[in-house]
């Protein structure tokens, strides 16, 4: 696999791949330290059993994420996508630097401007959003509410459910959560918002601390959304300080009623852990749903 995957690196670039060497990646990808013949390094991501599309749409996302210049996003350098070889992503090297409380405070107020330079629709640009070898529904929608219900909730909900990961009664709490989202007189889901440009999976792993103290956002599931959906995964699995909450909030006020919300928006990143990786997440599935039905 490296010595292929070597090769079509070394294509794609139009540069020599002097060494290419594993590196800690993922759950769901393996990666690597290229070396160019010049001495650049180069971050890659591969799978074997990448779903066709998703690599390109992640660059996709990437460079739709950067376009607003709010955060830096490592610079797409190629992505291979198709049948023909190894499907992999290539990336500008991103050298990691400590944890700080300046670089919370930068990712709150940078996220702020992410999300203010919206997206046309909730949902889009694809019909599909891509997380590992999950393929979910993405249909552009004109309601928030509808949209988290019919294209995350719900699906994931199928796939958990039929994975054996769920607790009795789960399943059923997500339907009646499903269907408060849906009811125009319930204001489960907020006031309304514009859709706000999200990075779409932005747990606290997906942001780096670079060696020059800024924040970066890495591997994105990027969608038009709702704003309190990135900031809520924000708090799921181990996150930034509070200093990010409070800079964001300085620059961008949340709605009232924001706080009760969290576990809501966290609920479609637990079942979807529950769908790749099994029971161990049905708990906390359960434990989300409970304030809302």
């Amino acid at each position: 696999m490296s010595a292929a995957l070597s090769a079509a690196l070394a294509s794609s670039l139009g540069r020599e791949v002097a060494t290419l060497r594993p590196i800690a990646g993922g759950d769901l990808n393996d990666a690597y330290r290229a070396t160019l013949a010049d001495g650049t390094p180069v971050f890659v991501k591969t799978s074997a059993d990448a779903a066709p599309g998703a690599f390109a749409a992640e660059a996709a996302g990437l460079r739709w994420l950067a376009e607003p210049a709010a955060l830096p996003l490592a610079e797409v350098l190629a992505v291979a996508d198709d049948a023909s070889g190894p499907r992999f992503l290539a990336l500008e090297w991103i050298d990691s630097g400590p944890p700080s409380a300046a670089a919370d405070e930068a990712l709150g107020r940078g996220l702020a401007g992410l999300h203010a330079a919206g997206a046309p629709t909730f949902g889009g640009p694809d019909d599909t959003l891509r997380i590992g070898p999950l393929a979910l529904p993405n249909e552009p929608a004109p309601a928030w509410g509808a949209f988290y219900a019919d294209r995350g909730l719900l699906p994931l909900a199928d796939r958990a459910e039929a994975r054996g990961a769920l607790p009795p009664g789960t399943r059923a709490a997500v339907d009646r959560i499903a269907a408060r989202l849906h009811d125009p007189a319930d204001d489960l889901a907020g006031p309304p918002e514009p859709p706000a440009r999200l990075h779409g999976d932005l747990w606290g792993g997906n942001v780096m601390t670079a060696a020059d103290g800024r924040p970066w956002l890495i591997d994105p599931a990027a969608h038009g959304g709702h704003r309190e959906v990135d900031l809520a995964m924000l708090r799921l699995f181990g996150g930034p300080s509070e200093r990010a909450f409070a800079a964001y909030a300085e620059v961008a006020p949340l709605a009232a009623g924001a706080p009760g919300r969290v576990a809501l928006w966290q609920l479609a990143p637990l079942l979807l852990h529950a769908a790749l990786f099994g029971a161990a997440y049905g708990s906390r599935v359960a434990a989300a749903a409970r304030p809302y039905v």
